[in-house]
């Protein structure tokens, strides 16, 4: 594994979302020097945060799971999730609701699920999926270690006896029909297949090792942090900060010195100058490659990933005998026809698919009293392929979400208000490339080594991390994606200096 040679005391990590965070946090934790500039008021990046009439909305991701990556972030300075942060477990998962009328609860013990795949669809798809989950099982545990938890320095890394496993197993295969060899139920095949919007590619054509995002999402099991998804950065932060870490906010990054192959100093839009051994680059691409000036050629050109409309929506507080999930799924009649709309031709879903999520559910505090808090998703085609005007169009196509939610869910959509709207032309204001928090979609030429690597050619001292390089777009990978980023510039540590900062 190729790492920055020469020294390597201090390292300025530019963006405290998580992948500078957990940078950041690894590196304290190896005895670096870290300071941390972030061009926002707090941390979380794309974990983004509003607070508005008493509501404390979360404008980012809203699904949280693979706490063990958490833990080994906060053990990198000898810390622990729990003496920083309060994971609630989600249970269910999530509820999968069907045009159709029919409903399911998503369990992640296998028992329950079994049972409720049972009740849902009968015993042959119960079998089928006790089988499925052993195929995810071991699915994960292949590709955990051997690629989304390592650095490539080139497509001839892939070639490890871990290679030849995932292709065993299928993972090599498209998604949607291996899945199919387990179940035949078109509802759960959709349960099992939906987080391909997550990379950006219908299940029909997404390599079957993403199927891992299923493992995570439906039997690793699903958390929600007391005080909303900000807690996590927050906590991130203050675990970092304790450590010697410095945070510097409302710090934008205007420039990078250098002299050779080597960055010196990073400067900031105020004219301040901090001079760097190593520098982490965790900014959106657009503005990676324009501080490195430079733009790496690519055989395939870039394909971002599909965005979305995520809206907030106050509502009454729903009776107790109410379904209380908190995390809902409402699949639409024209699924297949979903992707086609918003990857291939550009327009919004006509039947929509939406995500809705209820944080007050975990936590009543996020909303004032007597009150639910309504986050709804809706996958959306970029602005590299969508032509909509957003900002025109935004209250029309609120109303409609609004109109499905309440059709589908009428008792959690009493008395509503519309508090707050992201829409791909906002996710473009803020420096995302083609407007989607997405990031690029993982497509063969987008995967493992072929994904933009987080070294930079030319440029010895410079690391990339986050969602745009390895291993990819979520959570859990974004963690990871800043400890990947620490590897290349300390070296992987050994077992005894990892003994020595968790004592």
């Amino acid at each position: 594994m190729r790492t920055v040679s020469g020294a390597t005391d201090r390292v300025v990590v530019v963006g405290a979302g998580l992948s500078g965070l957990s940078a950041a946090l690894h590196l304290a934790g190896r005895g670096r020097q870290v300071i941390v500039l972030e061009r926002g008021e707090h941390p979380g990046g794309r974990v983004g945060r509003a607070d508005v009439g008493g509501y404390c909305l979360d404008t980012g991701p809203t699904v949280l799971t693979m706490p063990d990556i958490i833990d080994d972030t906060f053990a990198a300075v000898g810390e622990s999730t729990a003496s920083r942060l309060d994971l609630l477990p989600v249970s269910p998962a999530y509820r999968a609701t069907f045009a159709d009328g029919s409903s399911l609860h998503v369990h992640s013990e296998a028992d329950a699920m079994t049972a409720e795949i049972e009740r849902f669809a009968g015993p042959d798809e119960a079998r089928g999926y006790a089988r499925m989950r052993e195929w995810l099982t071991r699915l994960y545990q292949i590709e955990f270690d051997g690629f989304i938890d390592a650095n490539f320095d080139s497509p001839l890394s892939l070639l490890t006896p871990q290679l030849a496993r995932l292709a065993a197993i299928g993972g090599f295969r498209r998604w949607e029909p291996m899945v199919r060899r387990f179940l035949s139920d078109e509802r759960l095949l959709r349960v099992f297949t939906f987080q391909s919007l997550y990379v950006g590619v219908p299940p029909k054509r997404a390599l079957a090792a993403y199927a891992v995002i299923a493992y995570m999402d439906t039997i690793s099991g699903v958390y929600f942090p007391r005080g909303g998804m900000r807690a996590l950065p927050d906590a991130l932060a203050a675990a970092a900060s304790d450590a010697g870490v410095e945070f510097r906010y409302s710090a934008s990054v205007s420039a990078l010195e250098r002299s050779g192959d080597r960055v010196t100093a990073v400067r900031t839009a105020t004219g301040e100058r901090f001079a760097a051994d190593a520098v982490v680059l965790t900014t959106e691409l657009p503005d990676t490659y324009r501080l490195l000036g430079r733009t790496p050629r690519r055989v395939v050109p870039i394909r971002p990933a599909p965005s979305a409309v995520v809206a907030h929506f106050g509502a009454r507080k729903p009776e107790p005998s109410a379904d209380q999930s908190h995390h809902t799924i409402l699949f639409g009649d024209a699924w297949d026809r979903t992707f086609e709309e918003i990857i291939d031709e550009g327009r919004p879903m006509v039947d929509p698919s939406l995500l809705v999520t209820r944080p007050a559910a975990g936590d009543p505090s996020v909303a004032p009293a007597g009150r639910d808090l309504l986050y709804v998703l809706a996958p959306a085609p970029n602005t590299a392929v969508g032509h909509r005007d957003w900002d025109a169009d935004q209250a029309g196509y609120t109303d409609h979400m609004l109109d499905v939610v309440t059709a589908r869910l009428p008792h959690l959509a009493q008395d509503a208000e519309l508090l707050h709207v992201v829409t791909p032309q906002d996710w473009a204001r803020q420096g995302m490339a083609a407007g989607t928090p997405f990031a690029l979609a993982h497509t063969f030429a987008q995967t493992g080594p072929f994904r933009p690597g987080n070294t930079v050619r030319g440029i010895d001292n410079a690391i990339l991390a986050g969602s745009s390089t390895v291993p990819g777009v979520g959570i859990p990978t974004a963690i990871v994606s800043g400890r990947l980023a620490a590897d290349r510039i300390t070296g992987i540590p050994s077992r005894a200096q990892q003994r020595i900062v968790t004592q």
